[in-house]
């Protein structure tokens, strides 16, 4: 079988994970957005995950620092 990230191990913690789309936050079963959005339909977007441990942002200056270059073009 080829491993991809549809197949991945279950984690129950995966059940808690909070996803923010167009200015709200939702659960992770709950959040979808429509087949129209152009970044579905031409990729036009871009994204970040950002780990929250006990009450702490994980290495949160290095991922908006990525986010920020990635917005501007940069791949860095």
């Amino acid at each position: 079988m080829v491993h991809g990230t549809h197949n991945a191990v279950q984690d129950d913690r995966n059940n808690y994970i909070k996803i923010y789309v167009n200015g709200e936050i939702f659960n992770r079963k709950d959040a979808k957005i429509s087949v129209f959005d152009s970044g579905y339909l031409v990729g036009d977007g871009i994204w970040e995950a950002v780990r929250l441990s006990k009450g702490t942002l994980v290495f949160i200056d290095d991922h908006l620092s990525r986010l920020w270059n990635c917005s501007k073009g940069n791949r860095d």
